[in-house]
C-alpha cells in the first residue's frame, strides 16, 4: 500500500460558519443568490454523478474524451513529478488518464472540501497505485486557496470540470491570481473550460427533461433546512435554466424561482426571508468561455496560455498554461500533434 495522508486545513465548524454567512448574504440581497457549492451535500453529490451520465449533459463526457488523448502530450510538456487538483471529489476516470499518463509521478495531492471524499479516493489510490505518495487537503478554494507546498517539482496544478465558470468574473481574476502566486516558474496549469455553443444545447444540459437537474437544483434548499432548521417547501419552487448572451457574461444561470408569494423562516440566522410570485433565487452561474476570453483572463494573472486543446467540434477546452517567466523547454508543434488540438 501506497502512503496516504490527510490534511485538514478547514477548522471543523468552517463550512457551518460559512454556510450561515453566505445564506444570510445571499437571501438578505437582491437579487436573492446562493454560491453553487451548497448544491454538494452527500445527495447532491450523488444526483450530480447521475446528471453527468445524462445524454444531454455533455460537459463531463467531452472533457473526460478530451483528456484522455492528450493526456501524454501534456505529461511531456509539464514534466510533473506532483499533481494537485484542485475541486477533486471522488476519484475519477479523468483523474486516472493524468495519473497513467505521468510516468514521473511521484505524488498525488488531491484538494477538496469534503474528507469523505478525499478518503474515498484515497482508498482507491492506494490499491491502484501501490508506489505513489498521496497527501489530500481538506481546503475551500471558493474562500482561500492555501496550495500546499509540495515536493517534488515541478507541479502540474489541474483544475477541470470547468468549475471555474462557476465564479464570476471577478472572483475568476482573485482565484487565478491567488493561484499565480503560489506558483514557481517550473509549474504548469490545465484548466477546463466549456466553451460557448448553441443555445439549445447549453439549456438542455442544464435543465434536462427527466429533472435529475431540477432534483440538484432543489436539494440546496434541502441542505439549508436540514443544517439551519429552515422551513423551506422544495415544491413551491421551480427548477429554471436561464442563458445570458451578454458579451460580458456568456454565462448559464440556474435559478429556483417562487411559484408563490411566500415566507420562509431559517431560526438558526434569526431570519425571515419573503419571495414574491416569480422571485428568482439564482443558485448557479457555469460561464462559458471562447479561447481568446481564456488567454486574456489569464495573461492578467500572470499566465501564458501555452496551448488551448478542443474537441473536435471545439465545445469544450483544456487551457494548459504556465507562469509568464517559465521559459519554452520544449517544440510545441512537434509534441502537439493530434487532430482534436488546434493551435
Amino acid at each position: 500500500m501506497s502512503p496516504f495522508r490527510l490534511t485538514r486545513t478547514l477548522p471543523g465548524d468552517a463550512m457551518d460558519a460559512a454556510l450561515r454567512a453566505d445564506v444570510r448574504q445571499g437571501l438578505t440581497g437582491m437579487p436573492k443568490t446562493l454560491p453553487p457549492k451548497w448544491l454538494y451535500d452527500a445527495h447532491g453529490s450523488e444526483l450530480f454523478e447521475k446528471i453527468t451520465r445524462l445524454p444531454e449533459y455533455y460537459p463531463s463526457r467531452e472533457e473526460g474524451e478530451l483528456l484522455r488523448s492528450v493526456a501524454g502530450a501534456i505529461a511531456v510538456v509539464s514534466g510533473a513529478q506532483t499533481l494537485v487538483e484542485l475541486g477533486s471529489g471522488a476519484y475519477s476516470d479523468k483523474t486516472r488518464y493524468l495519473l497513467g499518463a505521468l510516468p514521473g509521478l511521484h505524488t498525488y495531492v488531491p484538494v477538496d472540501v469534503s474528507a469523505s471524499a478525499l478518503r474515498q479516493a484515497g482508498q482507491a489510490l492506494t490499491v491502484e497505485y501501490p508506489d505513489l505518495n498521496v497527501h489530500a487537503f481538506t481546503a475551500d478554494f471558493t474562500s482561500d486557496l492555501p496550495l500546499p507546498d509540495t515536493t517534488p517539482g515541478p507541479r502540474l496544478v489541474v483544475f477541470l470540470g470547468s468549475t471555474i465558470g462557476n465564479l464570476l468574473p471577478a472572483e475568476r481574476a482573485t482565484f487565478l491570481t491567488s493561484l499565480r502566486s503560489q506558483l514557481s516558474e517550473d509549474d504548469t496549469l490545465l484548466l477546463g473550460t466549456d466553451l460557448v455553443k448553441d443555445e439549445a444545447d447549453l439549456i438542455a444540459a442544464y435543465d434536462d427533461p427527466a429533472g435529475v437537474t431540477a432534483a440538484f437544483n432543489k436539494n440546496v434548499l434541502s441542505v439549508i433546512n436540514r443544517e439551519l432548521g429552515a422551513d423551506f417547501d422544495p415544491d413551491a419552487f421551480d427548477h429554471i435554466a436561464l442563458w445570458d448572451p451578454d458579451p460580458e457574461r456568456e454565462w448559464i444561470e440556474m435559478r429556483l424561482r417562487s411559484r408563490a408569494e411566500q415566507t420562509v423562516k431559517i431560526p438558526a440566522l434569526d431570519l425571515t426571508v419573503d419571495f414574491t410570485g416569480g422571485e428568482d433565487l439564482r443558485t448557479e452561474i457555469s460561464a462559458k468561455f471562447r479561447e481568446d476570453g481564456v488567454r486574456r483572463e489569464l495573461a492578467a494573472a500572470g499566465f501564458e496560455l501555452r496551448h488551448f486543446f478542443t474537441t473536435e467540434a471545439h465545445t469544450y477546452g483544456l487551457a494548459l498554461a504556465a507562469p509568464t517567466a517559465l521559459p519554452r523547454r520544449h517544440t510545441w508543434s512537434a509534441l502537439l500533434q493530434s487532430p482534436s488540438v488546434r493551435p
